[in-house]
């Protein structure tokens, strides 16, 4: 054969994937709502209200997963005691106590150069302070900057129990590659039972569903000197369609058990590490033009936390009913 032949085999060889790519048919087109979801997601916007119509809207109708090019938000004071960092779609939220630095998550191992460590600088806090990091759950996007701060400051790394064989044995990434760096094994977070730094006392709580070691956490905060209690899902399933139909049934019961948890503390603050669906860059320039006597727009009060709740449980209603 020669060679101009055989050059020519190659390349057609070579644009078959491409041909066939070009020649595939396109995804059937997203099968329309039923009239029981379209009644669902309009009895959770109901339940939300105007405060939460965002949320109704990211949570029942447009779900989209965080990204690393999110906007980059202002590192940022949220309360006498509370920093905030990251980007708008995932971020690390940072407490003073009378014993060094708390943080809740601790963004990408890839981010650790990028937004943790120059986050801290803009904001004036040391990380070598930094004495325990409590894990929303085990993904990457959320523990993967932990060993970092294990390996050089000492930090201690607590996770769900049930995310740590996952953390400790991580997949390799889709598109091939070596494993994501994860943290150390460490502590462990269990239900019910606070973790105390200092002054500071976090507890924890049990919702499993986007993975089975999730907790949601309640804590107080200070403003202007006044305590408020704040609470932090920090499991949310920010796109449904690779949980399971028993995750999302999970997920449910979680909803119910970390909504009684926060009636008995009272909590009146709404506080995400993933805050795609109640978006956290325009509460912060709030925050920052707040004058002397007026709200802070972190604090929703008592009944709008649990109407909060009510969205995530009313779009999670929804999404069961899109499956049937």
């Amino acid at each position: 054969m020669s060679r101009k032949k055989l050059g020519c085999l190659l390349i057609f060889a070579a644009a078959l994937p491409l041909l066939a790519q070009a020649q595939a048919p396109p995804p059937p087109p997203a099968k329309p709502d039923s009239p029981e979801v379209i009644a669902l997601i309009e009895k959770a916007k109901r339940a939300g209200g105007a405060m939460w119509a965002d949320e109704a809207h990211f949570f029942c109708e447009a779900p989209r997963a965080n990204s690393a090019t999110d906007p980059v938000i202002a590192p940022t004071k949220v309360f006498d005691n509370v920093w905030v960092l990251g980007n708008a779609g995932t971020v690390v939220y940072i407490f003073q106590t009378s014993a060094g630095l708390l943080t809740i998550d601790s963004l990408g191992a890839a981010q650790v150069d990028t937004l943790l460590l120059p986050g801290f600088q803009k904001l004036g806090l040391d990380p070598a302070q930094v004495k325990v990091i409590l894990g929303g759950h085990g993904h990457g996007d959320h523990v993967g900057g932990a060993r970092y701060m294990q390996d050089k400051f000492g930090s201690k790394v607590y996770v769900g129990a049930a995310d740590w064989p996952a953390i400790d044995n991580p997949p390799p990434p889709r598109g091939g590659g070596p494993p994501p760096i994860m943290p150390k094994h460490d502590q462990v977070l269990t239900d019910g039972q606070p973790v105390v730094l200092g002054d500071l006392t976090v507890t924890p709580f049990s919702i499993p569903g986007h993975t089975p070691g999730a907790m949601g956490f309640i804590f107080p905060v200070k403003d202007n000197g006044r305590t408020h209690m704040a609470a932090m899902w920090g499991g949310s399933i920010l796109t449904p369609g690779p949980i399971s139909d028993e995750g999302l049934q999970t997920y449910l019961k979680s909803i119910a058990h970390f909504r009684e948890a926060t009636r008995k503390a009272k909590v009146e603050i709404v506080m995400q590490n993933h805050p795609l669906m109640d978006p956290i860059q325009p509460k912060l320039d709030r925050l920052q033009s707040r004058k002397k006597g007026e709200p802070h727009p972190f604090v929703v009060g008592e009944a709008n936390y649990q109407r909060f709740l009510d969205v995530m449980e009313g779009c999670t209603q929804v999404n069961i009913a899109r499956r049937r």
